[in-house]
């Protein structure tokens, strides 16, 4: 995905997707104002991103920038979003990961502000989808190194978790595989939020969720560093 020497000539097709996942994110209600981010690994330890300070629909060519992964820009002209370390710590801690998105979808946001992780995983399909958890990594003030750790020390084991107070990150080969993740999450948010009128849910036998991760490692699912 990187191009010649002294300079990076990316695909359109990759800059064009990027574009659409934030729109995407936009159109679904997952973000407001600037929130929301998406990254895109590339070769070299380089990462194609959107800029700061512009909401995800009006995201353009203009809009993408290239960094390395000390957050220096090298290509484009706008700004990086503030929370790039936060990306730049998920992939470090997670090689093979290619995508890394972040939204404040409404319904899995609220399960982060309240410290709740979306459970039980009570459905087989969000096993095999996303792992036997959704856990919620503590709240920290933005830019305390401490919260970067903690992000890093979840994506490590994690293809999705919710941050207290900071919305929602996927992770993915690709940016449709993160982006059907961050579906995903928020629509599994609203089956729970749903089931509170209605009674407990039920959580999988241990057996059926170890039958299940073992489908998920055969399908080449989840993370490749995890024990």
């Amino acid at each position: 995905m990187a191009g010649a020497p002294g300079g990076f000539v990316l695909l359109p097709r990759l800059r064009q997707q990027v574009i659409q996942t934030a729109h995407r994110l936009h159109q679904m209600g997952w973000v407001a104002n600037h929130d929301g981010n998406v990254s895109v690994r590339l070769k070299g330890d380089r990462l194609l991103i959107t800029a700061t300070a512009t909401s995800k629909r009006d995201i353009d060519e203009a809009s993408l920038l290239v960094v390395d992964m000390q957050g220096r820009v090298l290509e484009g002209r706008k700004r990086p979003f503030s929370e790039l370390e936060l990306h730049i710590a998920c992939y470090r801690a997670r090689p093979e990961a290619n995508v890394v998105l972040h939204s404040h979808a409404p319904f899995a946001t609220a399960f982060g502000l309240a410290g709740r992780e979306l459970a039980p995983v009570a459905i087989p399909e969000i096993v095999v989808s996303l792992g036997d958890r959704i856990p919620t990594v503590p709240r920290r003030m933005p830019k305390d190194p401490e919260g970067r750790d903690l992000v890093a020390q979840y994506a490590a084991e994690y293809d999705a978790f919710l941050v207290a107070g900071n919305g929602v990150f996927t992770l993915g080969d690709d940016l449709t595989q993160a982006l059907l993740r961050m579906e995903l999450v928020e629509h599994y948010a609203k089956i729970l939020h749903a089931t509170t009128a209605i009674g407990p849910v039920e959580p999988l036998a241990p057996k059926d969720v170890q039958t299940l991760l073992e489908a998920r490692k055969k399908a080449g699912l989840g993370p490749k560093t995890r024990p």
